[in-house]
């Protein structure tokens, strides 16, 4: 750990290795001083194997404008609709794709770790929740 003194916390969802200093990325980190450019060049390279898929990123800024960030998986919603192959969930809930429970369970995998739980089957439960308020019906196979 650090004993530097954290000025802001940002959090941003940015896909990966296409991150560039044009907003929000820009807009969010300028103002506490950040160098755009090598927080860009280092998340590029971290996320290059991933191209396209978008994550979470944590950014923390401290008072002498230096930063380190943290990486998360994709959100749930990304990553089921991936999955269903749609562009967006239901507003109504109302069936608009489906999903397997396996598929359900690789997601929980990925997710976990993000997640206030380590038990695999707490985990599919909240993903269950999510796919079911997007529409997204989970059946056997």
């Amino acid at each position: 750990m650090t004993d530097k003194k954290i000025k802001a916390r940002i959090k941003l969802l940015i896909p990966g290795g296409q991150a560039t200093p044009a907003p929000p990325i820009g807009s969010n980190l300028a103002p506490y001083g950040v160098n755009l450019q090598e927080f860009c060049k280092q998340f590029n390279d971290k996320t290059r194997q991933r191209q396209g898929e978008i994550f979470r990123v944590i950014v923390n800024v401290y008072e002498d404008k230096t930063f380190n960030f943290q990486i998360k998986e994709a959100p749930v919603s990304f990553l089921l609709k991936q999955y269903a192959k749609i562009e967006k969930g239901s507003k109504d809930s109302s069936i608009v794709a489906r999903v397997t429970m396996d598929q359900v369970k690789e997601i929980a995998k990925r997710k976990i770790k993000d997640f206030n739980t380590q038990d695999l089957e707490k985990a599919v439960k909240m993903i269950l929740g999510t796919a079911r308020s997007m529409g997204i019906e989970v059946v056997e196979k």
